[in-house]
């Protein structure tokens, strides 16, 4: 029989809506402030998150409009993104996703271990943390930009997070809300749940997924499966993660 013992989170989009609401007007003032002739509007953004990573998306830019950036001018431009998004946090204008907070305090009260991996810097993943749960942090590790040589979609981000952890796969879940996040997780062989963000998702021809849901859901607000086991509540719970566990498994075997 198959047991739930871990959890990977991804953070953007997954456990708070946060491109759009901090993210993005984060690199509008921070191109101001340098005086950069540059204005991202939603769906501009929207296109630029197929590149994963601050740093990268704008050294991306600069390629594609002609506007070449020296790299300690793309680095000085991410710093300033970087201080920004920290003060849109601090007053508190991101909130979490319907249903994260429930079902997280449901896993930390059945002792199943929890992590985060994400492409953010560690110091924007500690102050979210700390903004968003009040002092209660259930995570046991983060995997975050600083502590791989690659981000997703490249698998090794959670390829560390499991050899960190030291749980076997087929005992964990990932939930993920984006292309590059679920090309990394899939390609390090993680069973993996798709909740979208509040950013239009088109999934990618070569990702095949067991599990996709509009929301996890609570209790005034119900969830769809879109794929996956059936729910036995109006939300996903932790009997509705090791149905899909187990579904995930027997079909592998």
């Amino acid at each position: 029989m198959t047991y739930l013992e871990g959890v990977y989170w991804d953070l953007d989009g997954t456990i708070a809506n946060t491109e759009l609401e901090a993210h993005l007007p984060a690199f509008n003032i921070a191109f101001n402030d340098l005086g950069i002739d540059w204005y991202w509007d939603t769906s501009e953004y929207i296109e630029l998150l197929r590149i994963n990573g601050g740093k990268n998306r704008i050294a991306y830019y600069s390629k594609a409009i002609n506007d070449s950036l020296s790299q300690d001018l793309i680095i000085k431009i991410h710093e300033k993104k970087q201080f920004h998004y920290l003060e849109i946090i601090k007053k508190n204008c991101v909130n979490l996703k319907t249903g994260v907070l429930r079902l997280i305090k449901e896993l930390h009260k059945k002792k199943i271990r929890q992590f985060i991996v994400t492409s953010s810097s560690r110091s924007q993943v500690d102050l979210l943390i700390e903004y968003l749960f009040n002092g209660f942090n259930p995570f046991e590790f983060i995997i975050s930009s600083e502590d791989v040589k690659f981000k997703k979609p490249n698998p090794l981000p959670y390829l560390k997070a499991a050899r960190l952890s030291g749980i076997q796969k087929n005992k964990s879940i990932v939930f993920e809300d984006s292309n590059p996040g679920l090309r990394s997780s899939l390609a390090a062989n993680l069973p993996t749940i798709f909740v979208p963000s509040n950013i239009p998702t088109v999934l990618e021809e070569n990702i095949k997924l067991d599990c996709i849901l509009d929301t996890l859901g609570d209790e005034n607000n119900m969830a769809n499966v879109i794929k996956g086991p059936k729910l036995k509540k109006s939300y996903v719970d932790c009997s509705f993660l090791s149905d899909y566990l187990r579904d995930f498994c027997n079909a592998k075997n």
